[in-house]
């Protein structure tokens, strides 16, 4: 096999670097007044997401800043159950809304919509044009269990208690939406990998929330149907997988996915993490984006653990979730030194 020269997309294919590759979840964001002033002028997310120049433009707008290794599409998890056939709407202080929430209509009742994807797929290709040959271009979607989430209640909701009682009430019900998000999903990373995304992640944001049975049954099983759905058309295309909260539970999840390297949050043990792994799996994280906000000898102590701890493993230094909206520049810039080891350690 022959190692790619981008540092990222090398890690991902098995290399270990001295100074790990760096990207950051929701790196594209609020955080950066070239975003805010970019969403003042285009109106709301969706509106956003849906015009090609524009979410090219914010997912390149990191980049320029920062120079991080890998570029992360700017889209939405909740574009798939937009495609399946939902009503979708940002509201302002509110978060995304779907509709009709499948707790109170049926799936059978939708209408694909497939169309939808393609302004998503035409980002890509602007972003790829663009991009700096040694970055790696990451695309992503939300994994079924944290996508049915919403779809069964309509929004986000702190303990997923709809679609959790939806699964056990009506486990050949909640398989369906289940699979359909499986299918769906399949189909939209083959797309953006067609124009021109080079690895993805799937985010199961919710995973924490599910019993050992439970996450068996609506995480590892859907996700390793993805990868080998993915695998069977793009074999060389890395996938990363990212259970947040799954805790003891990764082991599991890295063995039986089929994933290529595994995203592990911030409440997750380095040293625990690099002994319970497959020695061979790359690890991305999993610095606690407080930690970021805090700045100063917090953050320097956190990124000295976390590159110790997968010093003998591929590693893909990110946070353990997304970059908060008060995020410091500044301390964004430190975290760059630190990892590449700019003089902030002095």
């Amino acid at each position: 096999m022959t190692i790619p020269t981008k540092p990222l997309l090398a890690v991902l294919k098995g290399e270990k670097r001295a100074i790990p590759p760096i990207w950051l979840m929701r790196q594209a964001g609020r955080y950066l007044p070239e975003y805010r002033a970019l969403r003042a002028d285009k109106g709301g997310f969706l509106d956003l997401v849906y015009d090609p120049d524009a979410a090219a433009e914010v997912t390149l707008q990191p980049l320029r800043r920062f120079g991080f290794d890998g570029a992360i599409l700017f889209s939405d998890i909740l574009i798939v159950p937009y495609a399946l056939g939902m009503d979708l709407t940002f509201e302002a202080g509110e978060g995304p809304r779907l509709a009709p929430p499948l707790s109170e209509a049926r799936l059978a009742d939708l209408t694909p919509a497939p169309g939808r994807l393609e302004p998503v797929y035409a980002t890509v290709d602007k972003v790829a044009r663009a991009l700096d040959p040694n970055v790696t271009f990451l695309g992503f979607a939300g994994s079924p269990w944290t996508v049915a989430t919403y779809m069964v209640a309509g929004r986000g909701s702190r303990e997923q208690a709809e679609a959790r009682r939806l699964a056990y009430r009506d486990p050949e019900g909640f398989g369906a939406i289940i699979a359909a998000v499986e299918a769906m999903t399949i189909d939209y990373l083959s797309g953006q990998i067609g124009a021109g995304v080079e690895a993805v992640q799937l985010f199961d944001s919710w995973s924490g929330s599910l019993s050992p049975a439970q996450f068996e049954q609506w995480v590892i099983a859907p996700t390793q149907r993805i990868v080998a759905g993915l695998k069977a058309r793009h074999p060389d295309v890395p996938v990363i997988g990212f259970p947040k909260g799954a805790g003891g539970k990764l082991p599991a999840y890295a063995e039986a996915t089929g994933i290529d390297a595994i995203g592990v949050d911030e409440t997750v043990n380095p040293e625990w993490a690099d002994a319970v792994l497959p020695k061979h799996m790359p690890v991305q994280g999993n610095l606690d984006p407080l930690a970021l906000i805090t700045g100063g000898a917090a953050l320097e102590s956190a990124v000295a653990r976390i590159i110790s701890a997968f010093r003998g493993r591929p590693h893909i230094f990110n946070l353990g979730h997304g970059i908060l909206p008060d995020a410091p520049i500044a301390h964004v810039e430190q975290l760059l030194r630190l990892v590449r080891g700019g003089g902030d350690r002095a």
